[in-house]
C-alpha cells in the first residue's frame, strides 16, 4: 500500500511540475474521488493557480474563456463518468475557435471498466475529433522511466494544445484506490527532473510560417496592379495585427472590412482605412450590383455578417485569397482562389513594404467611394438607432460605444447581440477588445467564458440575450466564488429574438411559432442573482440604463443589468433602420459610380 502512494505522488507530482515548467498557471478544477491524486498535487505546487467550479459544464467554458482572453493553455481536471461528458460542448468550442485547453479526465482503472462499477463510462476518445490529440495515461509508477514519460507526456499535451492550430488535447487518468496522495513528500515535484539547470524536461521547438522573399515579390507585384479591392478581417484575437493590416491598406489603397470581433474597429492603430457599416450597406440592391470587387483578402474567421458572406459568395470571377497561420480551411463561401497559410502579420507587413517601393497609381475613386458610403451609412445607423423611441436592442452597442473606456473588454452572446454590435458597435470610440463564442456559435456556456475572460481583462462588459443568460445559470457561481468583476446586460425579448428575422416566423402560426422557436421563459432572473451575490437592476429608460451602467463599472462584483425589449417591436425596428437609411443613401448613389 505504501509502495502505491509512493508511485501514485511521485507520478503525478512529476506531471504536474512539467505541466507548470511548460507553461501552465491555471487550472479549473471540479471536485471529484477519482481525480484526487491530481487535484490534491495541483493545489499544492507552488506555480500553479487553480480555481474551483462545482459544473463541469461551466468549467468547461470557464477555461475557455480564460484561455482565450490569455492566450495562454488552461487546464480542465475532473472525476470519472458524466463529469468528464460535460466539457464536452466547451471542448468543440475550443477545437473550432483555435483555444488551447488540456483536458485532464480521471477514470476507474482497467479492471473497473464495462463490468458495472459505479460511475464508470468509456472516457478513451471519447471527444472524438473534437481534441486535436488524445491519450491514454499509464497507471502510476515512479520509476526512472515512468517519470520521465510522465513529464513527457505533460510537455507534450501542453504544446500540442499551444500551437497552431490551438485546440483542446485530452488525457485520461485511471487510478486504484488509495487516492490520496502524500503531499507532504519532499520530492514530489522533483523526480524525473533533469540535473542541468534547465526549467523544463523536454522543450518543443515551432516557426511561424511565412513565404519566401520571392513569392512575396510576385504577391506584391499583382496585388499593385488591382484598384478594386479589399481586405477583410473576421474574428481573431491578436490585438497587433491591425497595424500590419493598416499598413497594407495604406499601400495598396484598399479598405478594410472590419468584423467586430477582429480587434481592428478600435485598437492602437489608425482606422481611417477601416469600414464597419458594411453589413447594413451590403443590403442595398444597388451596392451589391455595383460594388464589384477584383481580390479580396481575408485574415481570420469569418466575419459574423450574413449580407458580407452573401456578398462574397456573388463573385465567382473575383479573387478570394485567404491568409491562415495555421494550415486551417476557414472558407464557408466555397469562392475562395488561394490558401495563403502564413503568418499574417509577416505576411501584411512584407506585401506592404513591396507594393509601396512600387508605389501604385490609382485611377479610379474605389476605396474613395466605398469609405464615403460607410461614413454615411455608419452617421444613418447611429442617428436612426438613438431616435427610436423604447428600449431598441441594436442601442445598447451604440450607448457601450460612447461609454466604455480603454483596455476594456466587450464580450457578446450570439444570436441577435452579436449581429448589433456588428451594425452599432463603430469604429469610432475608445479602445475596446470584443470577444464571442464564433467557433461553434453556440448559446451556451456564454456567460461562464466571459467570466473567464474576466479573470485576465478589467473592465468586462457581457451582453447577451435571455435565452443564452438562462443556459449558463450555474456558472454565475464562478463569480461569487471568485470575486470576479463583471457587468452582465441582459437583453430579455421573451425567448429566441433572433427567429424572428427568419423564415420560420412567417410560415408558421403564431401559436406554433411561439412554441417551437419564440420559447417564451417568463423567468424572474432577480432571485438567482441576488443567490450569487450579484446586484440586478431592471431599467426602463436609457437614463436609467447610463446610471447602472456607471454604476456597475465603479463597483466590484457582479452587476446584472435587464432590458425589456419586445421581438416583434425589434425586428420592424431593424428593418425600418434599414430601409431608412438605404433611401438616404439612393441620392448620393445616383450621382457616383464604382
Amino acid at each position: 500500500m505504501q509502495d502505491y502512494i509512493v508511485d501514485l505522488t511521485g507520478y503525478t507530482g512529476a506531471f504536474v511540475d512539467e505541466l507548470v515548467m511548460s507553461g501552465v498557471t491555471e487550472v479549473i478544477i471540479s471536485p471529484g474521488s477519482r481525480s484526487t491524486p491530481l487535484a490534491m498535487v495541483m493545489a499544492n505546487h507552488p506555480g500553479l493557480n487553480i480555481k474551483m467550479h462545482v459544473d463541469e459544464r461551466s468549467a468547461g467554458f470557464f477555461a475557455l474563456g480564460l484561455a482565450k482572453a490569455s492566450r495562454k493553455p488552461v487546464a480542465l481536471l475532473c472525476t470519472s463518468g458524466t463529469a468528464a461528458a460535460n466539457y464536452y460542448p466547451a471542448v468543440v468550442e475550443a477545437k473550432l475557435a483555435r483555444v488551447p485547453l488540456v483536458v485532464l479526465t480521471s477514470d476507474r482503472p482497467h479492471e473497473l471498466r464495462d463490468v458495472g462499477a459505479p460511475q464508470a463510462i468509456d472516457q478513451l476518445g471519447m471527444f472524438g475529433s473534437h481534441v486535436k490529440w488524445f491519450a491514454e495515461m499509464a497507471l502510476p509508477e515512479a520509476s526512472a522511466s515512468m517519470l520521465r514519460y510522465a513529464r513527457t507526456m505533460a510537455a507534450r499535451a501542453t504544446k500540442t494544445a499551444s500551437i497552431g492550430p490551438a485546440g483542446p488535447v485530452h488525457l485520461n487518468f485511471p487510478f486504484r484506490e488509495p487516492l490520496v496522495p502524500d503531499v507532504t513528500s519532499q520530492g514530489m515535484f522533483t523526480g524525473g527532473r533533469r540535473s542541468s539547470k534547465r526549467d523544463f524536461y523536454i522543450h518543443i521547438t515551432t516557426g511561424d510560417r511565412k513565404l519566401d522573399s520571392f513569392i512575396l515579390d510576385e504577391w506584391a507585384s499583382e496585388l499593385a496592379e488591382v484598384e478594386r479591392g479589399l481586405i477583410i478581417c473576421g474574428p481573431q484575437e491578436d490585438p497587433l495585427l491591425g497595424k500590419a493590416l493598416v499598413h497594407l491598406a495604406e499601400s495598396l489603397r484598399w479598405p478594410i472590412l472590419a468584423d467586430p470581433l477582429s480587434q481592428l474597429r478600435r485598437g492602437e492603430h489608425k482606422n481611417g482605412w477601416v469600414i464597419d457599416s458594411y453589413d447594413a450597406f451590403l443590403r442595398h440592391p444597388v451596392i451589391k450590383e455595383r460594388a464589384v470587387p477584383e481580390v479580396v483578402i481575408r485574415f481570420g474567421a469569418m466575419p459574423v455578417s450574413k449580407a458580407l458572406l452573401l456578398f462574397l459568395g456573388q463573385f465567382r470571377d473575383c479573387r478570394q485569397l485567404v491568409v491562415d497561420p495555421d494550415g486551417g480551411w476557414r472558407e464557408p463561401t466555397l469562392s475562395a482562389t488561394e490558401m495563403i497559410y502564413s503568418d499574417p502579420d509577416h505576411f501584411a507587413k512584407e506585401v506592404a513594404k513591396r507594393v509601396s517601393a512600387i508605389d501604385p497609381k490609382r485611377q479610379g475613386n474605389w476605396s474613395e467611394n466605398l469609405l464615403e458610403l460607410d461614413a454615411r451609412t455608419r452617421a444613418g445607423m447611429v442617428a436612426s438607432s438613438v431616435q427610436i423611441e423604447g428600449l431598441f436592442e441594436g442601442r445598447v452597442f451604440t450607448e457601450l460605444g460612447k461609454t466604455m473606456p480603454d483596455g476594456s473588454l466587450l464580450f457578446t452572446g450570439n444570436s441577435m447581440p452579436v449581429r448589433d454590435m456588428d451594425s452599432f458597435f463603430t469604429k469610432e470610440g475608445a479602445m475596446v477588445w470584443g470577444m464571442a463564442n464564433r467557433g461553434a456559435n453556440g448559446i451556451d456556456g456564454v456567460t461562464s467564458t466571459a467570466l473567464g475572460a474576466a479573470l485576465v481583462q478589467s473592465p468586462t462588459v457581457l451582453v447577451l440575450g435571455d435565452l443564452s443568460f438562462y443556459h449558463d445559470l450555474n456558472g454565475l457561481l464562478a463569480a461569487k466564488l471568485h470575486t470576479i468583476n463583471i457587468t452582465i446586460i441582459v437583453i430579455n425579448n421573451g425567448g429566441g429574438g433572433i427567429f424572428s428575422f427568419l423564415p420560420q416566423a412567417k410560415e408558421a402560426d403564431q401559436v406554433a411559432f411561439e412554441t417551437l422557436f419564440g420559447t417564451p421563459l417568463g423567468l424572474d432572473y432577480e432571485p438567482v442573482i441576488t443567490m450569487y451575490g450579484g446586484s440586478f437592476t431592471r431599467i426602463s429608460s436609457w437614463e436609467e440604463f447610463h446610471n447602472a451602467l456607471q454604476k456597475s463599472m465603479d463597483g466590484k462584483g457582479m452587476h446584472v443589468i435587464e432590458i425589456p425589449t419586445d421581438r416583434t417591436d425589434n425586428v420592424s425596428t431593424h428593418r425600418a433602420i434599414w430601409e431608412n437609411v438605404h433611401q438616404s443613401l439612393d441620392p448620393w448613389l445616383a450621382e457616383v459610380s464604382f
